[in-house]
């Protein structure tokens, strides 16, 4: 690039941030914008619930994202863009040995863990999948990290990428809270956009006004139709919706880290703005100041996949299995109460076609969990779909809304997901009713989710690696001072599919939960300082041969 055209775009970079700066001052910011900004920027993370639940949080990402990429129907969308394009500093996609740009990484790796709807949840005015931001976390942290490491800076480690994830957990929900998208049939995806926009701009270097820049193209950029996720359209968008959100947030960010201006007027500007367009001439409603609830509140799925809402339906059909399994020619009908929600999103009759459908359909998942007393992401293939006593059984399932249910729903004292199922045979004799109240991935469950997660998470790396780099793994990761020391190159080098050997660092005498202290780049995860012309991979090689 020549003189002048470095000026020209020195002086096009200057003209937009002080255009910014006047709509700020004088046109005043969106109130959401910059309440994000000062979040993602000022915001200091103090509970020690939210971060424990945030390890968990990105160990559970990891372990979807494992069994995802097992999927040959997703296995097909990964890699880059153009086949044969590779990167000298990228990221890794976690289960694969694809090393690609960090943009296309946050697509592929959310698209794993996003792929077999085993991911955590929450729930509010609208449905969101708050786990959908960690890919693109990832992703950014470890190409944020190598970049750093070429220039002999200190890198990132573990613990930024727990107090990042927390912050893009907090922005999807809170927006979640009180504003239903779905009631104007437009798709959740936007605010794992906006989130991971606002995040990733931090990790990159940026401030205030870079993340409300980011975060107001995001809005701009509004939000698709959710039909795929509903009959008769439902199909696999569904699994890769929320990598495209991921991936077009940390594109954001990277446009407005290069200079890129931003549009803070982006959601009230009368007829053309968000609100006027999206979301029927009303306001974004924040009634709660971003902190750290979301986290601490999010909702796990450790045993099995379905859609959040019939978790507990699930559940309360585990138990009837035993009094039903030799009865199932004598049963009359099976009443199922639930929630609001939850008949709007997963009540389905009629023809499911393929396993994207049933995973989104309430009879669907009681008639299988009645009749295996199980629930693997198996149950939704056509080798399960094909007996007939599954269809038999939806046939026979009454779902009707308890109106309690859907009050305990939006309770910020509940927030309980419940369902109850009860079994009447032809001889007018039935089973009791069971009702679940929470699922086991609630916070009022955690004594029994974090357990169920670990196992989860086990299993799910047995499916990928031998059994003895499976052990190795996992007894790293769930050290939490390990885990925070960890920086993100070696992190996801743990789970790269063809891994370079991992050495980790001697473990510190007893720390406390918030003490840890940044590895420094340029030093190999051995500690030994590096030198010139040495790689990091070299100088463990010797210390190994020495040892």
């Amino acid at each position: 690039m020549n003189d002048l055209s470095r000026r020209a775009e020195s002086d096009a970079t200057t003209r937009a941030r002080t255009i910014g700066r006047e709509e700020e001052s004088d046109l005043g910011a969106d109130r959401l914008l910059v309440d994000v900004a000062n979040y993602v920027c000022g915001y200091e993370i103090k509970s020690r619930d939210a971060v424990k639940t945030c390890r968990f949080a990105i160990l559970d990402f990891i372990a979807c994202a494992l069994r995802g990429s097992c999927d040959p129907s997703c296995a097909k969308l990964l890699g880059p863009i153009v086949p044969g394009m590779s990167v000298t500093i990228g990221a890794h996609v976690p289960g694969t040995e694809y090393y690609v740009d960090p943009v296309t990484a946050a697509f592929n790796s959310t698209t794993c863990a996003r792929w077999l709807d085993y991911g955590d949840a929450f729930y509010g005015a609208e449905w969101t999948h708050p786990s959908d931001v960690i890919g693109a976390v990832l992703s950014v942290s470890e190409y944020v990290s190598r970049l750093r490491n070429e220039r002999g800076l200190s890198v990132l480690s573990m613990r930024d990428v727990i107090v990042a994830t927390i912050k893009a957990y907090e922005i999807v929900g809170v927006l979640a809270l009180e504003n239903s998208f779905n009631q104007i049939g437009v798709d959740h995806g936007v605010l794992t956009k906006a989130a991971v926009a606002a995040v990733t701009t931090s990790m990159l270097g940026g401030g205030r006004l870079e993340v409300m820049y980011a975060t107001s193209q995001a809005f701009i950029d509004g939000s698709g139709l959710r039909c795929f996720r509903h009959y008769p359209c439902a199909g696999t968008r569904k699994g890769w919706a929320a990598g495209d959100a991921a991936a077009r947030g940390v594109s954001l960010a990277l446009m407005t880290m290069r200079g890129e201006m931003g549009y803070l007027c982006a959601l009230s500007a009368p007829v053309w703005g968000f609100n006027d367009v999206f979301y029927r001439r009303q306001d974004i409603v924040l009634k709660r100041d971003f902190g750290e609830f979301i986290m601490e509140n999010v909702v796990f799925k450790p045993s099995f996949p379905s859609e959040i809402h019939a978790q507990t339906a699930i559940e309360a059909s585990f138990r009837l299995h035993p009094q039903i399994i030799h009865r199932v020619d004598e049963i009359h009908s099976i009443a199922v109460h639930t929630t609001r929600s939850a008949v709007r999103c997963i009540d389905k009759t009629g023809p499911l076609s393929g396993p994207a459908d049933r995973d989104h359909c309430l009879q669907y998942a009681v008639a299988v969990a009645l009749l295996y007393g199980n629930m693997t992401s198996d149950h939704y293939e056509d080798s399960v779909a094909s007996d007939p006593r599954v269809d038999e059984l939806r046939r026979k399932i009454l779902i009707a809304e308890n109106p309690q249910y859907s009050a305990d729903y939006v309770d910020p004292d509940r927030r309980s997901c419940a369902n109850s199922v009860q079994v009447h045979f032809k001889d007018r004799t039935s089973t009791n009713k069971f009702e679940v109240e929470y699922p086991i991935g609630h916070r009022r469950r955690r004594m029994d989710a974090f357990p169920a997660l670990e196992k989860k998470f086990i299993s799910s790396l047995h499916k990928k690696f031998p059994p003895e780099r499976a052990g190795f793994i996992f007894e790293r990761v769930t050290d939490a001072q390990v885990f925070d020391a960890l920086t993100p190159m070696d992190f996801m080098e743990l789970f790269n599919a063809t891994p370079h050997p991992v050495l980790l660092p001697p473990m510190r005498a007893a720390p406390g939960v918030f003490d840890y202290t940044p590895i420094d780049n340029r030093a190999s995860t051995l500690g030994l300082r590096l030198t010139d012309g040495n790689s990091a991979r070299a100088v463990e090689a010797e210390a190994v041969q020495q040892a």
